[in-house]
């Protein structure tokens, strides 16, 4: 592993190890990408994509014909000219020698298989977090980007605001002292009756419920595992088969950037406990949950709760608490708060604005020169991981003990919940 200081310098520079090989393009030259899934967050990755230099929306994917529509629309407003195609099944996507670049924003039981294969086809992937279901999963995507010599980017966007890059480093350099303990979370409220508990019933018209459900084990349409909604992002992340709650939805933005500012360095002990305590919905993971972390040097948390939306933290999401003071941050900056008797000076820095355009310009940057991107694909398959252990821990109602080397943990009866057998004829294979 690099040391901290060339990994800083790397991050800020969009990352400067070349360790791909293949074909590299031209400064003018077109990329031509394509967009898989095309709910919420497709559709905000389309925008930001087609805000970048050079790059192509040349076709985009769903199962569900009024999303399909409206990503057709949204891209046909490119600049190029071009008319955007509209498929159905993403296979034509991988099959098609003319797309460089692929975008999966489909919901997250979706993100390996997808992977795999597009990297399979030669094609370069930024991929939504978190990057898998199991750690399995993300093992072979991290084998398959390697083996296929491709570009994967994750979207771990929070990486491309200078902000994060700036107090990593200040993190790491002992600006608040020697670190033994960091916080996060994410708080809300709602009414009990939360997303509801509707019946099963028959797909609407227009969605492809076999394609939809894909590797998953085969279960009746459901309007929350579909999850559609207007005024939220999809709540098919509420339940197993497709994701892991709000530990992997929002758990692996923050703790994310925990392993950015100390080495990418994964925890050996993970436990946690939770369940639905306030929610009548019918979802099936937590509504309060408290995940525990023990690093090398240091124990970092994680919390989330619904039934009250009172924050800990004076500022931000996570607190990363040092022997000098202490660094609060969130997306909208940072401060830095002495403790009393400290030499260390009070910081306030606000943000310079989302990482989401730059993430984008900085895969494609990538793919042109063939570097590493700033989320590549293994950095977020060890904060995927880290997340999804907690969710193992959880469900098996076990303290784990990750090995890093060999990748599993000491915990023999809590294995199962690594991998997951997919259905017919979606096995990944590298």
């Amino acid at each position: 592993m690099p040391d901290r200081r060339s990994f800083i310098t790397a991050a800020t520079a969009g990352f400067t190890t070349n360790i791909f090989t293949g074909q590299v393009k031209g400064a003018n030259d077109k990329i031509q990408a394509a967009f898989i899934g095309m709910g919420r967050m497709g559709m905000g990755n389309l925008g930001h994509a087609m805000k970048q230099e050079n790059l192509v929306p040349v076709a985009v994917c769903d199962v569900y014909q009024p999303h399909l529509e409206k990503a057709v629309a949204a891209a046909d407003k490119n600049l190029h000219g071009s008319k955007t195609r509209a498929i159905r099944d993403f296979r034509e996507i991988i099959a098609d020698k003319s797309i460089d670049v692929v975008n999966i924003s489909t919901p997250d039981h979706w993100h390996a298989y997808m992977t795999v294969e597009a990297c399979k086809a030669g094609k370069d992937v930024y991929v939504e977090k978190p990057i898998c279901v199991t750690v399995e999963e993300g093992q072979l995507m991290v084998k398959a980007a390697r083996k296929y010599n491709r570009v994967v980017q994750a979207g771990t966007m929070q990486r491309s605001q200078v902000h994060y890059q700036q107090l990593t480093k200040l993190v790491h350099d002992g600006l608040i002292g020697d670190v033994t303990f960091v916080r996060t979370g994410n708080y809300g409220y709602m009414p009990p009756v939360g997303i509801g508990a509707p019946p099963d019933a028959e797909p609407p018209a227009g969605l492809d419920w076999d394609l939809w459900l894909g590797p998953a084990p085969k279960r009746p349409y459901n309007a929350n595992r579909f999850g559609v909604d207007p005024k939220a992002f999809s709540h098919f992340r509420w339940f197993w088969d497709y994701a892991g709650g709000m530990m992997t939805d929002w758990g692996i933005h923050l703790l994310d950037i925990v392993q950015m500012a100390f080495d990418e360095v994964m925890p050996t002990v993970v436990t946690a406990v939770g369940q639905k305590r306030y929610l009548t919905d019918n979802r099936e993971t937590p509504d309060t949950l408290e995940a525990v972390y023990e690093y090398p040097k240091f124990i970092a948390t994680y919390e989330n709760r619904y039934g009250n939306n009172a924050s800990p933290f004076p500022y931000g999401n996570t607190a990363i608490h040092g022997s000098k003071g202490t660094l609060y941050c969130d997306r909208s900056g940072y401060r830095v708060v002495p403790m009393k008797g400290s030499d260390l000076v009070e910081m306030d820095v606000k943000s310079s604005g989302s990482g989401n355009d730059a993430h984008w310009k900085n895969f494609l940057d990538c793919v042109k020169s063939r570097q590493k991107p700033i989320s590549d694909i293994e950095n977020c398959f060890r904060s995927s991981a880290t997340c999804l252990l907690a969710n193992v821990a959880l469900r098996s109602k076990l303290r784990l003990d990750w090995d890093d080397k060999s990748g599993t943990v000491a915990q023999p009866e809590a294995r199962k919940y690594l991998a997951a057998q997919a259905r017919n004829p979606w096995k990944i294979v590298v």
